[in-house]
């Protein structure tokens, strides 16, 4: 019996030992590393400078790349990511409302305008001619609510009387296409559409994906307009679980995000494409 006694404590010591190092069974490294879901462009590129700097503060960062919309989201709800860094706020209320999830805004980092970009359509051609084009658009929720704002603007459609950017819309609140065929799509699949599309189409992209296209914004026939309420309403955001807000690993991640460096590393490498949001 004390031979077993003596065996218990032994490992008792030991494991206490280990804990300062490695952990035992409770705390480890992990404890330390930050996992973060993000699209690879622009916000995988922002978060792979903030490396080092969290490196500084005893953190690891993880940066997990997806290509789409709706795994990120779903990763972060089942804990295998610690926030995420791919959405606007309009974007994340719909998703939590489609999908039950409980995800949140930690914080804004940066604005990506819509740009229109067309199959062998000149600036000029784009301006004068307004009907008789198959126009391509995002299909999730805000981002089609957002994409079909930008049509109305650029005088390719008008929506139905009332209509509001902080709504749902579809295409069925277009009371007037003037001869235009507007055809939804899933968004990382809209600059690749276009490309295969017959000369003429036009598409609204998001900035991300037309940054991953290769796309030149100068090439861009029209942007949305960034003087608004548009850059807060949709600037891209660090979401969490609710109830993570204020956890050490948030707000060390936020610190690294809202620096000089950052804010410079935005502006030089995107050229207007992504505007950061926050105040340094």
């Amino acid at each position: 019996m004390k031979k077993v006694t003596l065996t218990v404590i032994s490992a008792v010591l030991a494991c206490g030992l280990a804990f300062a190092f490695a952990g035992c069974g409770g705390e480890n490294d992990e404890t330390h590393t930050i996992t973060v879901g993000a699209s690879q462009t622009p916000h995988a590129e922002i978060l792979e400078e903030i490396k080092d700097d969290l490196k500084a503060q005893g953190y690891e960062l993880v940066i997990r790349v997806f290509d789409d919309y709706i795994l990120p989201n779903t990763a972060l709800e089942e804990g295998s990511l610690d926030a995420n860094y791919f959405q606007h706020t309009p974007y994340l209320n719909t998703f939590n409302k489609e999908h039950s999830t409980h995800l949140v805004s930690a914080g804004k980092i940066h604005y990506e305008p819509f740009g229109v970009y067309g199959k062998k359509v000149t600036k000029e051609d784009y301006a004068s001619v307004k009907t008789g084009r198959t126009i391509l658009i995002p299909n999730d929720g805000s981002n089609m609510t957002r994409a079909l704002f930008v049509l109305q603007d650029e005088g390719y459609i008008t929506l139905r009387e009332g209509a509001t950017a902080e709504e749902t819309l579809t295409e069925h609140d277009i009371v007037e296409a003037n001869g235009n065929s507007v055809r939804p799509v899933q968004a990382e699949n809209v600059s690749q559409l276009l490309k295969e599309s017959e000369d003429g189409t036009i598409a609204v992209i998001n900035g991300n994906y037309a940054l991953q296209a290769g796309l030149n914004s100068a090439d861009a026939l029209a942007f949305e307009n960034a003087s608004g309420d548009a850059a807060q309403l949709y600037a891209n955001i660090i979401a969490v679980r609710e109830g993570s807000e204020q956890s050490e690993k948030t707000k060390a991640l936020l610190a690294a995000l809202k620096t000089q460096k950052v804010h410079d590393f935005i502006t030089t490498n995107y050229h207007g494409a992504v505007l950061p949001v926050f105040s340094v």
